[in-house]
């Protein structure tokens, strides 16, 4: 443990590379790094807006949030996660089948990110739902965004070139829209504290090691076990950083979340006995309140269920799933959280998104690239103007 806000369980493994990796942290974290992307996790960052600005704009109780991958995934993540402490509506247009959400137009604000502001999805979406007032997060270049904020004359708010999406929570994109569901954004940036933490480092870097041997012995599949469905959208957060980071010259990790305990009746008996691809990562929340079951409808046959609650029932599933994947040699690691709020979640971004880039710089990969998907983007944009041909199957 490196925190009182969770507990970590490290992959119980060899580890190998160990003082490579410590190298390349060093190299990442140090204050004359060329890795601009890093310095976005610090309390030391300079945001593009001004926070007390952002005043004029907390009248509005309903907020749309429009973008796609990075430019809303974090958000997303924040909101879900810390939902006790946000008092407003939040609704995420983050797909090309969204649906339309009906609030008061009087008090409703449009959130529209994209760093390139010529996101095709983001661009269609605003088009057709946006009508309430308006607020941009786009790169300083005249892209499409910018020329409809400023035809609009709306509120625009710089995304730093050097930010990438998926590493973007941290900075305006996640913490712009964090201001204004009335969190504390100066308790998301532990950076600066734990890059000092003995045990965060030994964690990080044992950790680093583990999934590094995975991947070359043909371990490539993560399996997060997720037995808390208010962090689901963090881990789609997570399963994007990985995935768009590490994806490269027939490399990568294949992060895929598996909702527990009803994947027990479902993939559990591939995770035990089909190919042996996979490590797998536990993730739980323990401040969720839960429903106790009802004595007198209890069997006598089912007494052993007494006194329990629907989160200690799945308490006990969960060790029993560590135990036996102890005895089948099943590689796995555990976080456990204690208590949900700013300080544990920046935690949690901060530590996988430097588990990330270390990965891709041991892995000799640019973490902070995505080549491919700019071919799809291409393609796509040559289908609308009719200039290709669907493909045909033969």
């Amino acid at each position: 443990m490196f925190s009182k806000n969770f507990k970590v369980q490290n992959f119980k493994t060899k580890k190998n590379d160990i003082e490579k990796i410590k190298k390349k942290f060093f190299e990442l974290t140090k204050k004359t790094s060329k890795t601009n992307v890093v310095k976005s996790f610090s309390k030391n960052y300079k945001y593009s807006f001004d926070e007390n600005k952002l005043n004029r704009f907390k009248k509005f109780n309903s907020i749309n949030i429009f973008g796609l991958g990075g430019s809303s995934l974090g958000i997303k993540a924040i909101y879900n996660f810390l939902n006790s402490k946000v008092k407003k509506k939040v609704y995420f247009y983050d797909n090309l089948t969204p649906k339309v959400h009906e609030s008061n137009k009087n008090k409703k604000l449009d959130i529209i990110i994209s760093k390139s502001g010529n996101t095709l999805e983001t661009i269609v979406n605003q088009n057709i739902f946006s009508v309430s007032k308006k607020l941009f997060i786009t790169e300083s270049q005249n892209n499409f965004l910018r020329k409809i904020a400023n035809k609009l004359k709306a509120e625009i708010i710089e995304h730093k070139n050097f930010v990438g999406g998926r590493y973007s929570v941290l900075s305006e994109v996640g913490m712009l829209p964090a201001k204004l569901f009335g969190l504390n954004i100066n308790k998301f940036k532990k950076y600066d504290s734990l890059i000092l933490n003995k045990k965060f480092l030994d964690t990080l870097i044992n950790n680093v090691g583990s999934i590094l041997n995975f991947s070359k012995s043909g371990k490539t599949n993560c399996v997060i076990l997720n037995y808390d469905e208010d962090s689901k959208s963090l881990l789609e957060w997570y399963q994007q950083l990985v995935s768009e980071s590490l994806g490269k010259k027939s490399k990568g990790i294949f992060p895929i979340i598996s909702d527990m305990p009803k994947d027990n009746h479902s993939m559990m008996q591939l995770f035990l006995d089909g190919n042996k691809n996979n490590f797998f990562t536990f993730f739980d929340v323990q401040d969720t309140s839960s429903k106790s079951l009802k004595h007198k409808n209890l069997l006598n046959e089912l007494r052993y269920l007494k006194n329990h609650n629907i989160k200690s029932i799945m308490n006990a599933q969960k060790e029993a799933t560590k135990n036996i994947f102890l005895k089948k040699n099943i590689p796995f690691r555990s976080f456990e959280i204690f208590k949900r709020s700013e300080d544990c979640l920046g935690e949690i971004f901060t530590y996988f998104m430097l588990e990330t880039i270390l990965l891709g710089k041991m892995m000799s990969l640019n973490p902070f690239n995505q080549p491919a998907v700019e071919m799809v983007k291409k393609e796509t944009k040559k289908m609308l103007l009719g200039k290709v041909s669907k493909y045909k199957f033969r």
